[in-house]
Protein backbone atom coordinates (compact mmCIF):
# COMPACT_ATOMS: atom_id res chain seq x y z
CA UNK A 1 0.00 0.00 0.00
CA UNK A 2 1.67 3.34 -1.23
CA UNK A 3 0.26 6.28 1.33
CA UNK A 4 1.15 9.81 1.05
CA UNK A 5 -0.25 13.28 2.61
CA UNK A 6 -1.52 15.68 -0.50
CA UNK A 7 -2.98 18.64 1.36
CA UNK A 8 -3.69 20.02 4.41
CA UNK A 9 -6.04 22.97 5.42
CA UNK A 10 -4.70 25.77 7.29
CA UNK A 11 -7.02 28.15 9.10
CA UNK A 12 -6.45 31.65 8.52
CA UNK A 13 -7.95 35.35 9.12
CA UNK A 14 -6.25 36.61 5.84
CA UNK A 15 -5.52 33.78 3.95
CA UNK A 16 -3.85 35.56 1.31
CA UNK A 17 -1.24 37.27 3.38
CA UNK A 18 -0.71 34.24 5.55
CA UNK A 19 -0.36 31.98 2.68
CA UNK A 20 2.68 34.84 1.41
CA UNK A 21 4.29 34.86 4.78
CA UNK A 22 4.90 30.70 4.22
CA UNK A 23 5.78 31.49 0.86
CA UNK A 24 8.19 34.47 1.91
CA UNK A 25 9.76 32.55 4.49
CA UNK A 26 10.52 29.29 3.04
CA UNK A 27 10.86 30.64 -0.74
CA UNK A 28 8.44 29.26 -1.84
CA UNK A 29 5.39 30.48 -4.56
CA UNK A 30 1.62 30.92 -4.00
CA UNK A 31 -0.09 28.78 -6.22
CA UNK A 32 -3.43 30.06 -8.08
CA UNK A 33 -6.83 30.69 -5.93
CA UNK A 34 -8.81 26.76 -5.66
CA UNK A 35 -12.28 27.59 -4.36
CA UNK A 36 -11.70 29.02 -1.06
CA UNK A 37 -7.97 28.00 -1.07
CA UNK A 38 -5.16 29.34 -1.30
CA UNK A 39 -2.23 26.72 -1.72
CA UNK A 40 1.20 26.61 -1.51
CA UNK A 41 2.78 24.16 -2.19
CA UNK A 42 5.87 22.47 -0.62
CA UNK A 43 8.79 20.91 -3.06
CA UNK A 44 7.44 17.12 -1.89
CA UNK A 45 4.15 17.45 -3.50
CA UNK A 46 2.33 18.41 -0.67
CA UNK A 47 0.30 21.68 -0.29
CA UNK A 48 -1.10 23.71 2.47
CA UNK A 49 -4.07 24.93 1.62
CA UNK A 50 -4.76 28.44 3.47
CA UNK A 51 -9.00 28.96 4.33
CA UNK A 52 -10.32 32.09 5.81
CA UNK A 53 -12.08 31.75 8.80
CA UNK A 54 -13.93 34.55 10.95
CA UNK A 55 -13.46 32.48 13.95
CA UNK A 56 -10.98 31.59 16.73
CA UNK A 57 -7.87 29.82 15.41
CA UNK A 58 -6.86 26.90 16.86
CA UNK A 59 -3.07 26.64 16.64
CA UNK A 60 -1.36 23.95 14.81
CA UNK A 61 2.40 22.81 13.94
CA UNK A 62 3.73 22.24 10.83
CA UNK A 63 7.39 20.96 10.52
CA UNK A 64 9.76 21.36 7.18
CA UNK A 65 12.46 19.46 6.80
CA UNK A 66 15.40 21.80 5.29
CA UNK A 67 18.94 21.44 4.03
CA UNK A 68 21.52 23.34 6.03
CA UNK A 69 22.24 25.92 3.10
CA UNK A 70 17.87 26.03 3.26
CA UNK A 71 18.20 26.46 7.07
CA UNK A 72 20.89 29.77 6.79
CA UNK A 73 18.79 32.07 3.82
CA UNK A 74 15.39 31.04 5.71
CA UNK A 75 16.65 31.71 9.34
CA UNK A 76 18.09 35.20 7.43
CA UNK A 77 14.36 35.85 6.88
CA UNK A 78 13.22 35.07 10.18
CA UNK A 79 16.29 37.57 11.66
CA UNK A 80 15.29 40.37 8.95
CA UNK A 81 11.41 40.19 9.84
CA UNK A 82 12.23 40.95 13.01
CA UNK A 83 10.41 37.03 14.26
CA UNK A 84 10.80 35.90 17.76
CA UNK A 85 11.58 32.82 17.13
CA UNK A 86 12.66 30.00 19.54
CA UNK A 87 14.77 26.49 20.10
CA UNK A 88 11.89 24.84 21.32
CA UNK A 89 8.50 24.29 20.63
CA UNK A 90 6.92 25.42 24.32
CA UNK A 91 8.74 28.44 23.48
CA UNK A 92 10.98 28.67 26.75
CA UNK A 93 14.11 29.05 25.07
CA UNK A 94 13.38 32.59 22.84
CA UNK A 95 16.16 33.63 20.69
CA UNK A 96 17.75 30.38 20.56
CA UNK A 97 18.21 27.40 17.81
CA UNK A 98 18.56 23.64 18.89
CA UNK A 99 21.00 21.20 17.77
CA UNK A 100 19.17 17.93 18.20
CA UNK A 101 20.37 15.04 16.35
CA UNK A 102 23.52 17.02 15.28
CA UNK A 103 21.17 19.43 12.75
CA UNK A 104 19.48 22.62 13.62
CA UNK A 105 16.04 23.91 14.48
CA UNK A 106 13.64 26.67 15.26
CA UNK A 107 10.08 27.19 15.83
CA UNK A 108 8.18 30.80 14.98
CA UNK A 109 5.05 31.45 14.71
CA UNK A 110 2.81 32.63 11.18
CA UNK A 111 0.11 35.89 11.36
CA UNK A 112 -2.28 33.17 13.11
CA UNK A 113 -0.44 32.15 15.78
CA UNK A 114 0.87 28.61 13.87
CA UNK A 115 3.76 27.21 15.55
CA UNK A 116 6.20 26.71 12.30
CA UNK A 117 9.44 25.00 12.37
CA UNK A 118 12.65 24.46 10.28
CA UNK A 119 15.30 21.43 11.06
CA UNK A 120 17.58 19.99 9.26
CA UNK A 121 17.83 16.75 10.62
CA UNK A 122 14.79 14.29 11.20
CA UNK A 123 13.84 13.84 14.60
CA UNK A 124 15.78 9.90 16.06
CA UNK A 125 18.23 10.28 13.12
CA UNK A 126 21.24 11.29 15.12
CA UNK A 127 23.12 11.61 18.26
Amino acid sequence: MTVQLNHTIVAAHDRKASAQFLADMLGLEVSPEFGPFIPVEIPNGVTLDYMETSGEIKPQHYAFLVSEDDFDVIFARIQDAGLTYWADPYHHRTGEINHNDGGRGTYFDDPNGHNLEILTRPYGSGS
